[in-house]
């Protein structure tokens, strides 16, 4: 009886399994055919903050916005970006990619948005090093403080965030087939209107401050980045974000019962 529930298809042991395998077959694929590996992890959000601090310090005075050193300040913000920017982009093909495996496995649809989130969330854990590494070498002006232990809340926090908006994209892109390129023109605006190269305690108080940390990103990204910059910390945001990670979850999961009959005769 115990061996029929533990390889159960609906069985937690059996799903975290499958979630495994089929995220790490996503990694071996993506670095057996890289010659560089491991280290397209970490060049995108290199070369994306080179470029932003050299304009924004070399190039315009940025005065106040951010926090000092600022190329610490921006990898803070852009390795977590890349880690959601790359699951969104994703999310639209989940579905599509692996077509006959959706249709014909017995394994929960939703592992197929869960494996998305679980192999570039391994990818964003194995980037932090180059933040840890850059900023030691700019210490002493980074000052590590006790929020440092807060960022565990901001990876789950986006995790959450990452399921839910999956599984509203993942079968919608299936049913309707330009939101693929609708998504793709949201996360270009969705980049500057996310506190990337800026903080929320940059933007001027009122109304703009009050409608960025509507975006659940904005306190996720304070989470990350208050164990560094004590001053970017910002309780509000982080409350909002946690609020609307949940509810994003709750309404993807309802989402995603809905459709799914739909999706799979689309298939």
């Amino acid at each position: 009886m115990t061996t029929a529930v533990v390889g159960a298809p609906g069985s937690p042991r059996r799903y975290l399994h499958s979630l495994w395998l089929l995220s790490a077959r996503d990694l071996r694929v993506r670095y057996a055919t890289s010659a560089l590996g491991y280290l397209w992890s970490v060049l995108d959000p290199l070369v994306m903050s080179a470029i932003y601090w050299f304009v924004f310090t070399i190039v315009f005075d940025r005065g106040s916005i951010g926090a000092e050193p600022y190329i610490v300040f921006l990898i803070a913000g852009l390795l977590p970006w890349v880690w959601f920017n790359a699951c969104v982009s994703d999310f639209t093909r989940a579905f599509s990619k692996d077509a006959r495996l959706v249709r014909s496995t017995a394994i929960p649809r939703t592992i197929w948005v869960g494996r998305i989130v679980v192999s570039k969330g391994t990818e964003f854990l194995l980037s932090l090093p180059v933040l840890a590494i850059f900023a030691l070498v700019v210490t002493p002006h980074v000052q590590p403080n006790a929020m440092l232990l807060l960022f565990p809340v901001g990876v789950l926090l986006q995790t959450v965030l990452l399921v839910g908006l999956g599984l509203v994209i993942a079968p919608l892109c299936v049913l309707w087939g330009d939101l693929e390129r609708t998504t793709r023109l949201v996360l270009r605006a969705l980049f500057y209107a996310s506190p990337v190269i800026y903080g929320v305690v940059d933007l001027p108080p009122g109304i703009i401050q009050q409608l960025a940390m509507l975006n659940p990103l904005a306190g996720i990204f304070t989470l990350y980045r208050s164990g560094l910059f004590a001053q970017d910390w910002n309780g509000v945001a982080v409350a909002v974000s946690a609020v609307v990670s949940v509810l994003v979850l709750v309404l993807g999961l309802l989402v995603f019962r809905r459709l799914e009959p739909a999706v799979l005769k689309e298939l």
